[in-house]
């Protein structure tokens, strides 16, 4: 018989999330103290959304805080520079695609 170590992260009773490593449990703990301090937050903004909105909106923020961090301190998103790394390599291929066309004709 094999034992499992499962590490719980629970809110307000109610089970969230299961983990069988400590520091992935804590990681996720700290993302919903973050989510619940952000939600607190957009209560306070005077625009209209449902709670399930607010709820929703603080935890995607939660998620990529990091990122939110960094927009909010006047860079660029990550996903935007992994965006041109992506577009680079498609140019890359295109390029070496129409190489390979116009070496096929001069063979012709």
């Amino acid at each position: 018989m094999a034992v499992i170590v499962k590490y719980v992260v629970e809110r307000n009773g109610v089970e969230r999330m299961t983990f069988t490593s400590k520091k992935e449990a804590d990681a996720y703990d700290k993302m919903l103290d973050v989510a619940e301090a952000l939600e607190a937050m957009l209560d306070k903004v005077d625009v209209p959304l449902s709670e399930q909105q607010v709820e929703s909106l603080a935890l995607e923020m939660a998620k990529y805080k990091d990122d939110f961090i960094s927009v909010l301190k006047g860079s660029k998103p990550s996903a935007e520079k992994d965006n041109k790394k992506t577009s680079k390599k498609a140019e890359e291929v295109t390029d070496e695609a129409a190489e390979d066309k116009v070496t096929a004709i001069k063979q012709a």
